[in-house]
């Protein structure tokens, strides 16, 4: 094969997937969305983890159950900083894609935060405070 049908050919093949890959505003916003929600159900998934391994220690179960309402406060105050309320179309056609995805940001954040009291910390850290020593 010449190199101006190769090069049709990688044009063309190029051109096709782009477009297999387009999506509607709608399938976006819906992606988005699914992409938040797996990211909150994991966080829920790892707190309710948190609450039986450290059941039998209840000062710290108390703190964290307050540290996790202060956490939803402080995640719907970021949104209202993020995307202050504006009419209608403000933000545009995109935002509930920049929304969601500021949303699954913030959440995956908080699971890192709280993973650590499942993995654990070295032993030797002076600093572990309630979290656990890797076995």
């Amino acid at each position: 094969m010449n190199k101006m049908i190769k090069f049709i050919l990688v044009i063309i093949l190029c051109i096709s997937t782009n477009f297999s890959f387009a999506q509607t505003q709608f399938e976006m916003n819906k992606e988005a969305g699914g992409n938040y929600l797996k990211a909150d159900k994991e966080l829920n998934l790892i707190y309710n983890k948190i609450l039986k391994e450290y059941k039998s220690d209840t000062e710290f179960i108390k703190n964290l159950k307050a540290s996790q309402i202060i956490w939803i406060k402080f995640r719907d105050s970021e949104m209202k900083v993020k995307f202050p309320d504006r009419e209608v179309g403000y933000y545009g056609s995109i935002q509930p894609v920049c929304r969601y995805s500021y949303l699954e940001k913030l959440t995956k954040i908080r699971i890192n935060d709280l993973k650590v009291w499942l993995t654990g910390i070295e032993e030797g850290d002076v600093c572990s405070g309630s979290v656990k020593m890797k076995e």
